[in-house]
C-alpha cells in the first residue's frame, strides 16, 4: 500500500536530520529549509525540545499539512518515545539501530519507521521485520559501494545511508542505489542556525539539491 510520506522521500530523496543544541527556532529552520527545497526534517530526540518543534512545525508549515512537507522524529530508541513523537505529530521514525519494540508501536500506529543497521544481515533483519527503509549508518567509512553491494542480491531493499553526506557526494549515493539520504551537519549547520542566517541554510539546502541527479 502506498504511503504519503514515503512517496514524498521517494520524489525529494533528501531527509535534513536537525541534531541542535536547542531548536527555539524549529519553525523558521524548517521555512529555510522548504524554501531551498528540502522537504523532508527530522528531528532528532538527541535535541532539547525535539517533540515541541515536532508539533509546531506541524502545525505552523501549511506545506506540512497538505502533504508536500513532512516531519518525523529521530533518534528514537523506546517504544515510548516513538508513542511520544508520534502522538506530537511525527510522520515518520528513525533510530539509530534496530530495536523490534520500536519497529512494532510503528507498526501499530502506521507509521514508517527507518531503523538503522550496519552488517547484510543486521539489515535484511530489520527489513523483514517492517522497516519502511532502513537507515544504514554510519556509512562515513563505507561509502556509496557499499549501498551498490548490498542491493545487488537484495534489490527490494530501500536504504537511507547516513553520515558524512554532503553535495560533494550526495549523487553517487543516489546512483549507487539509495532510496534517499539523510543529511546532517553538512546541511544543518549549528553556527548558522544560531546566527540566525536563514538566507545561508536556504542557500545550502538550494546547493543539496542542485546536487541530485534526476529521477
Amino acid at each position: 500500500m502506498s504511503n504519503p510520506v514515503l512517496d514524498l522521500i521517494a520524489r525529494t530523496r533528501i531527509i535534513a536530520i536537525v541534531r541542535l543544541p536547542a531548536l527555539e527556532d524549529a519553525v523558521a529552520l524548517s521555512r529555510a529549509l522548504l524554501d531551498g527545497g528540502v522537504r523532508v526534517f527530522e528531528f532528532t530526540l538527541t535535541t532539547p525540545g525535539a517533540t515541541e518543534a515536532i508539533t509546531q512545525v506541524s502545525h505552523r508549515l501549511p506545506e506540512v499539512a497538505a502533504g508536500a512537507a513532512a516531519v518525523g522524529v529521530g533518534s528514537v530508541l523506546t517504544p515510548e518515545d516513538a508513542h511520544s513523537a508520534i502522538d506530537a505529530g511525527a510522520t515518520f521514525v528513525v533510530s539509530p539501530v534496530f530495536k523490534p519494540d520500536v519497529v512494532d508501536v510503528c507498526a501499530l500506529r502506521q507509521t514508517p519507521i527507518f531503523p538503522g543497521a550496519y552488517s547484510p544481515t543486521e539489515i535484511e533483519a530489520a527489513w523483514t521485520a517492517g522497516a519502511a527503509a532502513v537507515k544504514v549508518f554510519p556509512i562515513r567509512g563505507l561509502g556509496p559501494g557499499y549501498i551498490k553491494d548490498i542491493r545487488e542480491p537484495m534489490p527490494f531493499l530501500k536504504l537511507v545511508p547516513t553520515g558524512g553526506i554532503d553535495a560533494s557526494n550526495i549523487a553517487i549515493y543516489l546512483k549507487a542505489g539509495a532510496f534517499a539520504v539523510g543529511v546532517g551537519g553538512a546541511l544543518v549547520d549549528r553556527d548558522i542556525v544560531a546566527r540566525r542566517d536563514w538566507a545561508a541554510l536556504t542557500a545550502r539546502a538550494r546547493a543539496l539539491v542542485d546536487a541530485c541527479p534526476a529521477i
